[in-house]
């Protein structure tokens, strides 16, 4: 599987298409599907609690359709909705049930690499982690670990989440 490669801009807090030479990369690897999968904002469902005020459920509006573009309609919406709930999180005290849910989250988000056969198995890891001058945890560490079906057999990719200021780093090397 090749995408085009996008590489994470902590400054900008977002993630962009990368150049090199003159072209548009690409990543032959699983960085750019996880950082699609795993940061960007999938729309909450009417009866979860929103992080701010204003009821913005957020999501992509693709997603009102996947369902319809589906074979196996039978299967639930949510099954096929691009990005994750993570963002959900922000504002949210660092806690053992945070980390169980930002795990589940993560684990939802990326069910889809082993549906479409993309995966043999993805395992995610969350931990806390505290800031260098902090007391309390303040921030994620998202471990994500995937066994391909073929080709290089295991990929690590590793990244830092601080939810109070949506601030990802990701830690893997960027996409060559």
């Amino acid at each position: 599987m090749t995408d085009l490669a996008l590489v994470w801009n902590a400054d900008a807090m977002a993630a962009d298409l990368l150049l090199a030479n003159g072209q548009l990369a690409t990543d032959a690897g699983m960085r750019t599907a996880i950082l699609i999968s795993l940061f960007s904002d999938a729309r909450a469902a009417d009866d979860e609690e929103l992080p701010e005020a204003g009821g913005d459920r957020r999501g992509w509006w693709g997603d009102a359709y996947a369902r319809d573009a589906r074979p196996d309609a039978g299967t639930a919406r949510d099954a096929y909705r691009i990005g994750s709930l993570l963002w959900l999180l922000s504002r949210s005290k660092i806690t053992a049930r945070v980390l169980a849910q930002a795990k589940q989250s993560c684990d939802d988000a990326l069910a889809w690499l082993v549906r479409d056969g993309i995966a043999s198995a993805v395992r995610v890891v969350i931990e806390a982690q505290v800031r260098t001058g902090q007391q309390t945890p303040d921030m994620l560490a998202i471990a994500v670990e995937i066994d391909r079906p073929s080709g290089p057999n295991r990929q690590r990719h590793d990244f830092t989440w601080d939810a109070s200021t949506a601030t990802l780093t990701a830690l893997s090397p960027e996409p060559a």
